[in-house]
């Protein structure tokens, strides 16, 4: 299984969604706090496909991810995987391509989201802790 990467455009908005929702359903039902409508306005607020790469393994689209260059540092705003598709190494590809451009790395995990282990496995630090989310940083050498 080798991921490739694939442009996104405007047109892949609602498919984008429905995979967010799907990946995160879970999580923020646990936590009480699932809501369609919010995950809508939350996605079209950062959605900028400039920034956006499908991840496509055997022709499917199994997950994207959303990257903001900053003045010296990345900005990973989305991290998203088709549960069929996590913990097959894809998560890991992408945070270890961002790795080897060798800015600082910046993110926000959901509260008991299992997302914050697999950051923390990957050399992130907590640099703040917040009611809903918890803000990370990854810096080289660290």
């Amino acid at each position: 299984m080798t991921p490739t990467l694939a442009p996104v455009v405007e047109a892949d908005f609602e498919a984008m969604l429905a995979l967010r929702i799907e990946a995160l359903r879970e999580s923020l039902e646990r936590l009480g706090r699932f809501n369609p409508d919010v995950a809508r306005a939350r996605l079209k607020s950062q959605f900028r496909p400039e920034w956006m790469r499908h991840l496509v393994v055997d022709g499917e689209r199994v997950g994207y991810f959303t990257v903001e260059p900053r003045d010296g540092e990345l900005r990973l705003h989305h991290l998203y995987l088709r549960p069929k598709a996590q913990g097959r190494g894809l998560g890991a590809w992408v945070i270890a391509g961002l790795q080897a451009r060798g800015l600082p790395i910046t993110l926000a995990a959901l509260r008991e989201s299992r997302a914050n282990a697999f950051y923390r496995r990957h050399g992130f630090r907590v640099v703040a802790d917040q009611e809903v989310d918890i803000e990370y940083r990854w810096e080289a050498g660290t």
